[in-house]
C-alpha cells in the first residue's frame, strides 16, 4: 500500500496564511521513503541500465542505521504474468530489520520486447548490485532472490543459469558475476515444454488458458509452446539445472490453475538428481498464492532459509507442519 506524504504545511503568522512548499530535494526525499518504517531507508527507481528503458530499475532499502559490516542482499522479482506488476510493495522489505538489505526489482514486460528480455533485466540488476556493493554496504558474495509466479520463474532462472553465459548481457558491468546464492521460488513456471501436458493431467486444478491463444508462455516467448523445443528449453529453468547451483527453497499450492503444481515437482526432481539442496513446500489446496503464502510460519521458513544460506547461521529449514500449511483442510 502506498502513503501519501503531506508535502505542504500551512503556518498561520499576523493573520496572514502562509503555504511554505518544501524544497524539491524535500519531495524527493518523502516520495523515497514513503510507505517504509523510519528504521529503513528507501532509495527508489535507480536505473541499473543507465540510459536504457524506465523499466530497467530498482529500488534499494537499507536500516537507517548503517551497519559495520556488509549486508547479505534479497532481491525480490514480482510476478504479473511478465506483462505486469510493480516492483512497489517488496515482501523483503521486512528482512532489512534482520540484517539484510533488500531490493526490489523492475523489468522490461512482454509486450514491450519478448525473452530473453526479462531475464537479461534481472542478471543486469543483479551485476549492478555487486558493482555498487561498497556505496551501499552490501554483501556481493551473498545475494538471494525471491519472486513470485513470473517472478519465481526468473529466480529460478537467474538461480539455474547463473554464471553460464546463456543470454548476452545488457547494460554493462561484465566484469560481475551474475550468479546468486539463494534462491526463493513462488510458484514459477519451470518448463516451458511440459507445461500444457502437466496442466491437462492436473486432477486437481485445471488451467484457465487457451493455451497459445494470447497466455502469457506464449506470449513471453513470441510463439506457441511446444513449438520450438529450443525455444521452450531456453526459457526453462529446469534446461540449466547442474550441480553448482544454489539452494532452492520452492513453495508451490497443489490447486495452481495458473502454473501446475507439477512444475515445481519437475524442478525439484531435477535439482535432487544432481546433488543441489532443495526444499519443495506444498500448501494442499492452495491456488495462486493465497494468505498461506504470507502467514508468519512461512515467512518464517523463508528468513530460516535466507539466513542459513545468506548469513551461514547454523539454522535449519524445516518442512511447515499440516497446520501450517492448510493440509488439514484443502479447499474444495
Amino acid at each position: 500500500m502506498r502513503l501519501r506524504l503531506s508535502t505542504l504545511f500551512i503556518a498561520f503568522v499576523c493573520s496572514i496564511t502562509w503555504v511554505i512548499a518544501p524544497t524539491r530535494a524535500e519531495e524527493k526525499a518523502a516520495s523515497k521513503q514513503a510507505g517504509v518504517p523510519e528504521d529503513i531507508q528507501a532509495e527508489r527507481d535507480i536505473l541499473y541500465v543507465p540510459g536504457g528503458d524506465p523499466a530497467q530499475s530498482l529500488d534499494l532499502y537499507l536500516p537507517t542505521k548503517p551497519s559495520e559490516k556488509p549486508l547479505p542482499l534479497v532481491v525480490y522479482i514480482h510476478g504479473g504474468g511478465w506483462q505486469g506488476g510493480s516492483k512497489a510493495g517488496c515482501p523483503a522489505v521486512g528482512f532489512v530489520r534482520e540484517g539484510f538489505a533488500a531490493a526490489s526489482v523492475e523489468y522490461r514486460f512482454s509486450k514491450k520486447a519478448i525473452f530473453p528480455a526479462q531475464i537479461q533485466d534481472c542478471q543486469a540488476a543483479i551485476r549492478w548490485l555487486r558493482a555498487n556493493s561498497k556505496k551501499y554496504n552490501l554483501d556481493p558474495d551473498h545475494i538471494g532472490v525471491w519472486g513470485d509466479s513470473a517472478g519465481g520463474h526468473l529466480v529460478a532462472l537467474l538461480g539455474t543459469s547463473g554464471g553460464k553465459k546463456a543470454f548476452a548481457p545488457v547494460g554493462g558491468n561484465e566484469d560481475q558475476s551474475d550468479r546468486v546464492q539463494a534462491v526463493c521460488d513462488w510458484y514459477g513456471p519451470a518448463d516451458f515444454n511440459t507445461v500444457i501436458a502437466q496442466a491437462a493431467e492436473d486432477k486437481n486444478a485445471k488451467t484457465v488458458f487457451k493455451w497459445n491463444n494470447g497466455d502469457p508462455y506464449s506470449a513471453l516467448i513470441g510463439g506457441g509452446l511446444g513449438e520450438n523445443k529450443e525455444k521452450g528449453d531456453a526459457v526453462s529453468p529446469v534446461h540449466y539445472v547442474s550441480k553448482d547451483n544454489p539452494p532452492f527453497l520452492i513453495m508451490h499450492g497443489t490447486h495452481d490453475t495458473l502454473v501446475p503444481f507439477a512444475q515445481s515437482e519437475e524442478l525439484r526432481d531435477a535439482l535432487q538428481k544432481v546433488g543441489v539442496d532443495v526444499m519443495l513446500q506444498s500448501f494442499p489446496g492452495a491456488g495462486h498464492g493465497g494468505p498461506v503464502f504470507g502467514s508468519p510460519a512461512t515467512q518464517k521458513q523463508i528468513k530460516t532459509f535466507f539466513q542459513k544460506n545468506l548469513k551461514g547461521m547454523d539454522v535449519k529449514v524445516e518442512p511447515l507442519p499440516d497446520s501450517a500449511t492448510g493440509a488439514a483442510a484443502p479447499a474444495k
